[in-house]
């Protein structure tokens, strides 16, 4: 390596290129236009994410004048400087795809969207008696000036900032700015013959805007919303957890404006006030040339009638190793279960946790939750196993961002019905996906055990790839009762026969493998190290990875987000090939893989290879050393390592390049796994239909 390259990429800037790759599938042509439509919307919602946690941290050490530089070598001023030409480049390559490919090619597929220019008369007509009827009476503007305290606006909120007429001749300009709130829909259906004609509700409040000004002559009119700094943490100094999530979410609402998207064409005058009145700076301002709030498109992406414009539907398919005529205890105590999630339902999860609440031999049940649906059948089962009198303790994370409003209701709900509730650990958040189940059977109590790469979500386990290892192995089951007790005691915890518990031992045990993956290949023996995660940004286990590298040892690296390793630099990675997998469903499962000898040790784990979840998280890496289940994740690093349809070669600079399939078919790894799925369910159904089962006598003759 040259001098002044660094070892590690920057964190921020992978990321960002990790989003450009979601945003190439909404400029694929290949893909299904509605599918497309529903990229770039994830690319959106994407970047909000981004500037409320991670710019919005990076600002605040740049307003502490603070100058350490990152392991990329970059200061936060640097690094703030780079995102920001990174991030304008990026919002200009989302709106040339939306509005020069996405928009003309729904409107020819009758998805059409109108504006004030396009509309007819007749739609006119139609739209001044909704404002009248309806629009109107929802929305209220409020005044606004620069000597009076500015209102509170909605974090992400969508806006208009109306400017009148000055009173007098002479006299300065005045605003109003008009909240669009969330009780009506943003996407106002027309009346249409054919298709799904629809026009955005600022729009149409854009259209009419004089109706709420009366004797006003309203000068100019232009969408805008704010993102707020969400980078914050509670004091857990404090003896009331649930009280602080609760200051937090309030604090919020309130919290420094660290974006201002304002519809291109505002005059100065218009911008200087909004700038002003919400004290950012220029380089804050983003001029968006087409519809603000590009998320808000997810749910145009799901309108029925349209089904030639998306994916091809892909059920879950049950699990081969399932027999619906036997309880999920009678089967686990004869095997273990290994389901590769969306490819195999996650239904049996579902019913373990059914089942265990209305069994009479089931004495406890204990879950770690870090977020889960709205409507959560997993959460009705717990609430009913301890209506029904068992021992039910639930971890309920509050500290999940994002999900704390919806985690401090359940917490509350799970205590009314008489759930021990546990808000997290102190100084951690509790990131690790367990169950255990907890019954009484004739050969003694036996400890059912559900782990997990995903959260306990029914919605997402269809959207996400993850694992599900269930067992009742009585050392992981010690080890699990072990964890529980040191989540919701006092008592530190103890050493584990088989499971590593992160901040304690997960990051170290990790490096041990690899480096004696590093060892056996210096030995002469086989080594192949394979890793399957969200995000690789720790430099400890990067560092411990290149000198595997240095070695021989052949590293294959499947990281679908961020990744600050360099891979293939001589003399440090050359033996290092990192992919990315961007397709229709989230890449989300953590499963590591070392040759070992010829041993091959497999273990999945909720843990990304981050600081965050190795020093900061309670964290769970589980080794599967059922040879079936071992076997399956395999396959699965396999099939995933041999994408050249979705996948991306990661170059050492942190670019990324598709693969050039020559003189053999690609394959779409998410295609073929779905595929395995769907062969082995059918050849199990085949077989037991020429399984020949006589009706038998209930007695036998003497």
């Amino acid at each position: 390596m040259a001098r002044d390259e660094h070892k590690y990429l920057n964190r921020e800037l992978s990321w960002l290129e990790f989003n450009h790759r979601v945003l190439e599938e909404a400029q694929d042509r290949r893909v299904p236009l509605l599918e497309r439509l529903k990229f770039l919307a994830i690319t959106d919602s994407n970047l909000n994410e981004f500037f409320m946690v991670r710019l919005g941290g990076l600002r605040l050490l740049c307003a502490e004048g603070i100058t350490r530089r990152d392991p990329s070598g970059r200061t936060p001023p640097e690094q703030v400087e780079a995102i920001s030409k990174r991030i304008h480049a990026m919002v200009q390559d989302q709106y040339r795809v939306f509005t020069r490919e996405i928009e003309p090619r729904l409107a020819a597929e009758g998805i059409c969207r109108f504006t004030p220019d396009t509309i007819n008369d007749e739609q006119r007509t139609y739209l001044s008696r909704l404002f009248d009827q309806e629009i109107s009476a929802v929305l209220s503007p409020m005044a606004v000036s620069l000597t009076q305290r500015f209102p509170v606006l909605a974090n992400l909120g969508l806006h208009l900032l109306v400017r009148l007429a000055p009173a007098t001749r002479g006299a300065k300009p005045r605003f109003a700015v008009l909240p669009m709130g969330t009780a009506l829909d943003r996407f106002v259906v027309l009346p249409s013959r054919a298709g799904h004609h629809y026009i955005l509700l600022e729009d149409v409040a854009r259209l009419f805007i004089a109706r709420l000004f009366p004797g006003e002559n309203v000068v100019e009119c232009r969408a805008f919303r704010i993102t707020r700094n969400a980078d914050m943490s509670v004091e857990e100094d404090g003896a009331d957890l649930l009280a602080g999530m609760k200051e937090i979410l309030s604090a919020r609402k309130t919290s420094e404006c660290v974006r201002l998207e304002i519809q291109q064409g505002a005059s100065h005058t218009t911008l200087d006030f909004i700038m002003n009145a919400l004290a950012v700076e220029r380089a804050e301002m983003h001029h968006m040339p087409g519809p603000l709030n590009l998320a808000s498109f997810m749910k145009l992406s799901g309108i029925s009638g349209f089904d030639h414009l998306r994916y091809e539907e892909w059920e879950p398919q049950p699990s081969p190793a399932i027999d619906a005529r036997k309880s999920m205890f009678d089967i686990l105590a004869q095997h273990d279960l290994l389901l590769i999630h969306p490819y195999q339902s996650y239904d049996p999860v579902l019913r373990l946790i059914d089942e265990a609440a209305d069994d009479p031999d089931v004495l406890a049940i204990k879950q770690v939750l870090y977020r889960t649906s709205s409507d959560s059948p997993i959460i009705r089962a717990l609430r009913r196993a301890a209506q029904r009198g068992k021992y039910v303790t639930v971890l309920v994370e509050l500290k999940a961002r994002f999900d704390e409003a919806r985690n401090i209701a359940w917490a509350e709900h799970l205590e009314q019905d008489g759930v021990q509730v546990v808000y997290g650990v102190k100084g951690l958040k509790t990131h690790a996906k367990a169950c255990v189940i907890v019954r009484r059977e004739p050969r003694g109590i036996v400890r059912y055990l559900h782990f997990g790469t995903g959260n306990y979500n029914e919605k997402t386990a269809r959207l996400y790839t993850d694992i599900s290892y269930m067992t009742c192995n009585e050392a992981l089951g010690a080890d699990a009762s072990a964890f529980f007790n040191a989540l919701t005691g006092t008592s530190a915890p103890q050493r584990f026969l088989k499971l590593e518990l992160a901040p304690l031992g997960l990051r170290e045990r990790l490096i041990e493998l690899i480096d004696s993956e590093a060892e056996r290949k210096r030995q002469g023996q086989d080594a192949l190290i394979m890793a399957k995660m969200n995000s690789l940004v720790d430099t400890d286990i990067i560092d411990a990875l290149y000198r595997a590298s240095a070695v021989g040892v052949p590293i294959l690296l499947n990281v679908r987000g961020t990744c600050c390793l360099r891979p293939g630099v001589p003399d440090l990675s050359e033996n290092i090939r990192v992919v990315s997998i961007i397709d229709r469903f989230l890449e989300h499962s953590r499963v590591f893989y070392f040759e070992h000898g010829g041993e091959k040790k497999v273990l999945i784990s909720s843990a990304d290879w981050m600081p965050r979840n190795l020093d900061r998280r309670a964290e769970l890496l589980i080794p599967v050393d059922d040879h079936p289940c071992r076997d399956a994740l395999i396959e699965m690093l396999e099939v995933t390592f041999r994408d050249t349809a979705k996948a991306r070669l990661q170059l050492p600079d942190g670019g990324y390049r598709r693969f050039r399939a020559r003189g053999h078919k690609s394959l779409r790894s998410q295609k073929e796994l779905y595929r395995m799925a769907r062969e082995q369910m059918t050849q199990v159904r085949q077989e037991r239909k020429t399984v020949f089962e006589p009706h038998r006598p209930s007695g036998t003759e003497s």
